[in-house]
C-alpha cells in the first residue's frame, strides 16, 4: 500500500488525484490488476467526474450544498456532520481497472478527492492487486 499525502485549501475542496496516481502505476510498474483508491477520512470521499470543465465540480458542491446544508440542526457537536453525510454519500473508495500499465478510464474521467470539512492534511490510499 501506498499514502498520497494532499493538503486541502478550503473546507470543501476538490483535488485531481488522476495525476499522482497515474504516477505510482508508473512508478511501480504495474501492467494489469486493480487499483483501489481509500480515503481514510469520514468526512471526505473518493469520486471519479469529468476533467475537462472545472464547473463540474463547483456544481457537485453546490448541489452537495442544498441537499446537506452545513446548518441543519445536527446534533454533532462537532459543527460537521454535513461534512460527514457527504462522505457517505459519495463513497469513501472507488476501485479501477489497470491494463496494459494505464489507468482505465474514459475520456473525460479523473478521479478526485472531496473536502467537507478543511483546510487540512489527507492521506489517500492506493493499493494494487494484480491479476
Amino acid at each position: 500500500m501506498e499514502k498520497l499525502h494532499i493538503r486541502t485549501k478550503f473546507r470543501q475542496d476538490v483535488i485531481d488525484l488522476t495525476p499522482s496516481i497515474k504516477n505510482y502505476l508508473d512508478k511501480n510498474k504495474y501492467i494489469s490488476g486493480i487499483l483501489t483508491v481509500f480515503s481514510p477520512h469520514t468526512t471526505g470521499a473518493i469520486t471519479v467526474n469529468e476533467n475537462a470543465d472545472p464547473d463540474v465540480k463547483k456544481d457537485m458542491n453546490t448541489f452537495l450544498n442544498k441537499l446537506v446544508p452545513q446548518n441543519s440542526g445536527f446534533s454533532h457537536t462537532e459543527g460537521n456532520s454535513d461534512a460527514h453525510i457527504k462522505g457517505s454519500l459519495i463513497s469513501f473508495s472507488q476501485t479501477f481497472i489497470v491494463e496494459n500499465g494505464a489507468l482505465r478510464l474514459g475520456t473525460w474521467q479523473g478521479i478526485f478527492f472531496m473536502e467537507f470539512d478543511g483546510p487540512r492534511e489527507r492521506e489517500i490510499w492506493l493499493k494494487f492487486i494484480s491479476d
